[in-house]
């Protein structure tokens, strides 16, 4: 009653989330290759503290004269909570760096690659001109090509869309859910699952009410699960309780 979206949707959600973590790291590889192939080097991301952790750094580079610093994103949707993480998260590291390195050696950068969302926009400008101003560095919030800008180097960013462009033709649509379209597949994928995954499965009665008639809606594969379950149960107790378990819930 209490959800903001249905489980189906919610599944898509998270599937969508998963995928953008994954294209948010991809990036942050192809822009160190751009950085090495534009004669910078890269440096070390992880900056030590003193109780021996460890601060990771989205990006740092160095042309030698300048020491540059980034927090990369994909878009700028968070809330208000996060969005206030995002600029304390950033300052913490430039505290870190200025115990290295000069004020006038730094240049830091909150970059969001996505220029077509900006819902912060107005209060990460704020904050980070009171960094600038407060800790005397140049730090300076992009959009887009912006970056690429401020260090002379929008090509890569005109090759960056030519490149995305055609990733986006290529990607394939939003998977399907229903594993049950291709059940003898999704049995073979899934039926030598170690047996305490089953049981904290299927003891989730919320998961079971509402996420596998989803996954499953025909219990094809369920069905399939439960004759193998039998057979083994034959020799060991696990699997005869298992197929108990699927016939109780779902038949």
């Amino acid at each position: 009653m209490f959800r903001p979206t249905k489980p189906k949707a919610k599944i898509l959600q998270n599937l969508l989330q998963s995928n953008e973590i994954r294209f948010g790291d991809a990036t942050q590889k192809l822009f160190e290759e751009y950085f090495l192939e534009l004669g910078y080097k890269n440096l070390d991301k992880k900056i030590k503290l003193n109780n021996n952790e460890y601060l990771d750094l989205d990006q740092i580079w160095t042309d030698n004269k300048y020491i540059y610093f980034m927090e990369q994103k994909i878009r700028d949707d968070h809330d208000s909570t996060k969005k206030r993480g995002q600029i304390k998260n950033f300052e913490k590291k430039i505290i870190e760096l200025l115990k290295v390195y000069k004020e006038n050696q730094i240049k830091s950068y909150m970059y969001f690659i996505d220029p077509s969302l900006i819902k912060n926009k107005n209060f990460y400008s704020n904050e980070i001109n009171k960094i600038s101003n407060d800790y005397n560095i140049y730090s300076k919030l992009c959009y887009g090509n912006e970056f690429w800008l401020d260090i002379n180097r929008v090509e890569v960013w005109d090759e960056i869309l030519k490149y995305l462009r055609e990733w986006k033709e290529e990607i394939p649509d939003m998977p399907s859910i229903n594993f049950d379209e291709n059940f003898l597949e999704t049995f073979e994928e899934i039926k030598d699952l170690e047996t305490n995954y089953y049981r904290k499965l299927f003891s989730n009665f919320e998961i079971c009410k509402e996420i596998l008639p989803i996954l499953f809606p025909k219990k094809l594969t369920l069905n399939l699960l439960k004759e193998y379950f039998l057979k083994l149960g034959k020799t060991k107790t696990i699997y005869k309780n298992l197929a108990e378990k699927i016939n109780n819930l779902f038949y």
